[in-house]
């Protein structure tokens, strides 16, 4: 595989290619748009299911009180909001963000289907320009969300600013596998496997080609540590999660 590309000018990534900013919320949008009724299947088939063990690592890192207010961000199908107000028994509250109505609509269904009817608001709006007051949030996530953002340390210096003091973000996002052999086999089941099974699914090869292209193009595990620093998160660190196929990110606001 050859090297990927790297920014050119004020571009940003769009997989493997370089789009001006203005150009890529629209691209992001027209992706998660086209998958969205088969998203959650998508993310089962091609994970078998580990994704829910990630999700829930997660949320037992955040280890959520009752009577929180969460902030998930691209959070829209609502597994994350779901776990949390699951954990707090409902004595909290939710706020989904996301970018896409297409996948907002499918997470209000979803909540419906789950007897889900208060405690969580959903958002169409950008993770760069969250629509909060700053310090209103306990806890900010976002998972397999941040690498199709346009301006990634825009979100970070979101996320701290909308936190209150003493609360934390979390960031679950596929990252750099760090077990040799595995490696390779990832690689393999990535660009060939992948993009078939989003053919046969969603009927969007493209899709889950771009989504396997922005894996390769996101930070490190320690680039996105600093980034976190940078923003003015204190005492950051991340966990590896399936030998850093996924890793889970976290700082606090001081």
């Amino acid at each position: 595989m050859s090297a990927a590309p790297k920014n050119r000018g004020s571009e940003v990534p769009f997989g493997f290619r370089d789009v001006a900013p203005a150009e890529k919320p629209g691209l992001v949008q027209g992706v998660f748009g086209s998958v969205a009724q088969r998203y959650d299947l998508m993310n089962d088939l091609m994970s078998a299911g580990i994704h829910r063990l990630w999700k829930r690592a997660m949320i037992d890192t955040l280890n959520p009180r009752k009577g929180w207010t969460l902030v998930d961000l691209a959070g829209g199908t609502g597994d994350i909001s779901f776990a949390f107000l699951e954990r707090i028994k409902g004595e909290g509250r939710a706020i989904v963000c996301d970018l896409t109505p297409d996948m907002i609509a499918v997470g209000r269904d979803r909540a419906l289907d789950r007897a889900i009817l208060s405690g969580i608001d959903w958002v169409a709006g950008a993770a760069e320009k969250i629509p909060l007051a700053d310090r209103t949030a306990d806890a900010v996530t976002i998972a397999f969300g941040l690498r199709n953002v346009t301006d990634m340390d825009a979100v970070l210096h979101e996320a701290h600013r909308v936190l209150k003091v003493g609360g934390r973000f979390l960031c679950l996002e596929f990252s750099r596998c760090t077990l040799p052999g595995i490696d390779k086999l990832y690689e393999f089941y990535s660009f060939h496997v992948l993009p078939q099974i989003g053919r046969v699914v969603t009927g969007d090869e493209a899709a889950y080609r771009y989504l396997v292209e922005s894996i390769r193009r996101f930070p490190p595990q320690e680039e996105l540590a600093k980034r976190f620093s940078a923003a003015g998160f204190a005492r950051v660190d991340w966990r590896n999660l399936s030998g850093g196929i996924a890793a889970l990110h976290w700082g606090w606001r001081v």
